[in-house]
């Protein structure tokens, strides 16, 4: 490339970021505004908690990261056969 192939490239892409900045800037949902906005706060945190249901948090219960093989699969880990 030559010096004023260069040049010309540097020169769109400085006037294609100043049209994009003044594009931006006029679409009025980008505008930042001056009136303060009403948020809504979080009502007083209680300090009583309930007990878990016990038909669903228990000793019995299913645990989900356990790895489960479905199907008659002979090379378990476990060394036991598949029933």
């Amino acid at each position: 490339m030559k010096k004023s192939d260069i040049a010309m490239i540097i020169l769109i892409a400085s006037i294609s970021m100043v049209a994009a900045y003044f594009v931006v800037k006029s679409i009025p949902i980008f505008q930042a505004s001056s009136e303060p906005k009403q948020v809504s706060t979080f009502k007083q945190i209680k300090p009583d908690v309930k007990d878990p249901d016990p038909s669903i948090f228990n000793d019995g219960g299913i645990n989900p990261t356990v790895e489960v093989f479905i199907g008659g699969n002979d090379n378990q880990s476990n060394g036991q056969k598949a029933q």
